[in-house]
């Protein structure tokens, strides 16, 4: 599409370009590699179809390219287009931020400290982000975001703009000359009822949001709303059967996988995160080296504090096992650090240790002497994770 419209083929190009986006298969190619189409699209300014898909989606995430390592290479017209959406959900100061710190990644000689840049720094600046600065809702900012990240750069405001900044703060109804932009429109999404048929019958949104924030490494916790993750439900214990059969079956080289299980008479829920999945082998069973798995048990009824425990020894990670094992976390010979037996139909038995991973994920008592933790459960369920658009 891009060499169509390098060589004037325009028409064939649009055509290209409404096929990639109204195709199923090449819409779902576009969102896997977004960031790297995100980064092409703009070096043309033909392509806009494309260019406002993209730029449709950015501004529902914009994390997605905010927060990500190739937001300082972004070229000036694709920041643009973005800050100038009226719908681009972030909050101003946030915007603000964004745009300074990409600003001064464009000249990596100036000062880290605004308070060491002389006039010359600041003209700098102002130049690199002239086509910028028009487009931040200055007006919608609070008088302490405006305090602690406007002022230290407002050298590069017109002087005019910057008074009206300070006046209006001190006095709302005053009238000003600068141009005042609409409010951003920052929607509330509505979340929908999740079918339990296709989500989950052992855990809620807040435990989906509590293990999306364990994947992205976060000291806190994600809100509900915030939760950037979408959980596709692959097994359902009682649906497809305790068996390493219907196991292998539904999720044989599948990859980011969670799985939970519900303890028997107990509030317990135990699962483990692994990214690289289980490979079924052909005739012995082997381990994966992960350095991001984690197993975990979750806060429920009685049990008020939830445990993570992420691996400490990631060569012994993840074991695939035909035999009579489902998914395997850790090792120690047949049993391992959160194990699924074969015989689970009947007996939906399982086990957990503290040998691969950082910590014990169950009531020290409930330990035998060998430390290992028999439990049975009365349901249990696999999900591959994505990121949401």
């Amino acid at each position: 599409m891009l060499v169509a419209y390098e060589f004037f083929f325009d028409e064939l190009a649009k055509n290209l370009e409404t096929h990639l986006i109204e195709t199923e298969t090449h819409s779902h190619w576009l969102r896997l590699n977004f960031t790297r189409i995100y980064q092409k699209i703009f070096q043309n300014n033909k392509p806009q179809e494309l260019q406002k898909w993209c730029n449709d989606i950015v501004v529902k995430y914009p994390n997605k390219i905010f927060d990500s390592e190739d937001f300082f290479s972004l070229q000036e017209n694709t920041l643009v287009s973005l800050i100038s959406r009226d719908d681009l959900q972030m909050k101003e100061v946030k915007i603000w931020n964004h745009v300074i710190k990409w600003g001064i990644a464009q000249n990596p000689g100036l000062p880290s400290d605004p308070e060491d840049w002389s006039n010359e720094n600041s003209i700098v600046l102002k130049t690199t982000l002239r086509n910028c600065l028009p487009h931040i809702r200055y007006f919608q900012m609070s008088s302490d975001e405006v305090i602690y990240n406007v002022r230290p750069y407002q050298q590069i405001l017109e002087k005019n703009l910057w008074k009206d900044i300070t006046n209006k703060f001190m006095s709302p109804n005053l009238q000003v000359s600068s141009i005042i932009l609409p409010l951003r429109i920052i929607s509330t999404p509505k979340l929908p009822r999740r079918n339990t048929d296709s989500f989950s019958t052992i855990i809620n949104e807040e435990h989906e949001a509590e293990i999306a924030s364990w994947v992205d490494n976060k000291e806190s916790t994600y809100s509900v709303t915030n939760n950037p993750y979408e959980f596709k439900l692959l097994l359902r214990g009682t649906r497809d059967g305790f068996t390493s059969d219907s196991f292998w079956q539904l999720c044989d080289k599948q990859t980011n996988l969670v799985v939970v299980m519900k303890v028997k008479d107990s509030d317990e829920i135990l699962g483990g995160y692994n990214p690289i999945g289980w490979d079924k082998p052909t005739r012995k069973s082997f381990y994966k080296y992960c350095n991001d798995c984690f197993i975990f048990s979750l806060k429920n009824g009685s049990i008020h504090t939830s445990i993570l425990s992420r691996v400490k020894h990631p060569e012994y990670a993840i074991k695939c096992c035909t035999g009579r094992c489902c998914p395997i976390f850790g090792c120690n010979g047949n049993k391992g650090e959160l194990v699924m037996f074969n015989n689970c139909n009947q007996y939906r038995k399982c086990c957990n240790q503290h040998i691969s991973y950082e910590k014990r994920i169950r009531n020290e008592s409930t330990y035998n002497s060998k430390g290992n933790s028999w439990f049975s459960v009365e349901e249990y369920e696999i999900f591959q994770i994505s990121k949401k658009f």
